[in-house]
């Protein structure tokens, strides 16, 4: 426990506790701001930690965004991730619902997801395309299970085009609804829910 100066306790945070804040700080500043406009200084100032104690958990501003990207990632994948033993056409409305939702409640580290593809940092790049492979790979495994879509998508190269493409246009979607639109969350489920059974539908 530590003591602030108006005499009040405070809990130390634990390694876990702290990186996950330094992370969170991270992914508001690099949604709103481009790569190389965000400091290490200012994030540490706002997380109220100092610089030399942000670099004992990323060792460079390049480790740094790199675990931001990482970790909204991991967060979306859990998200999204299918219920087995559920047709894809019954849990699509409801997944992508579940979906906005987060992409709302979290849109700071959206943005600062897809950020990541515009960063010059090739390393970071590799990241976000790492983890973009394994939101098309958790796509195709739940399509591939399901009985409507499961035959269908076998033996087509591009079924996995269509769910390249489709996660492309979602992103799309979702980044300018943030933007503000006058689209609900509702219209623009059925938008998406739509453009992929569209294109995967013989």
């Amino acid at each position: 426990m530590a003591v602030n100066q108006g005499g009040r306790t405070r809990r130390r945070l634990s390694s876990e506790e702290r990186r996950e804040q330094l992370l969170a700080v991270g992914a508001r500043l690099f949604s709103e701001s481009p790569y190389d406009d965000v400091w290490i200084e200012q994030v540490a100032e706002i997380a109220g930690v100092s610089r030399g104690l942000l670099y004992h958990y990323f060792p460079t501003k390049r480790d740094f965004f790199a675990a931001v990207v990482a970790r909204e990632s991991e967060r979306m994948l859990r998200m999204t991730a299918a219920v087995p033993g559920v047709p894809v056409r019954e849990q699509l409305a409801g997944g992508l619902d579940t979906f906005l939702e987060y992409v709302q409640a979290h849109a700071h580290g959206y943005r600062a997801f897809h950020r990541a593809d515009a960063a010059g940092d090739q390393a970071v790049r590799r990241v976000y395309q790492r983890a973009l492979a394994a939101q098309e790979r958790q796509i195709l495994a739940a399509l591939a299970e399901d009985p409507e879509f499961g035959p269908a998508c076998e033996g087509r190269p591009e079924a996995r085009l269509a769910v390249r493409g489709w996660l492309a246009f979602t992103t799309s979607v979702c980044l300018e609804w943030l933007r503000g639109t006058e689209l609900s969350r509702d219209q623009v489920r059925e938008l998406c829910a739509r453009a992929l059974l569209g294109v995967l539908t013989p």
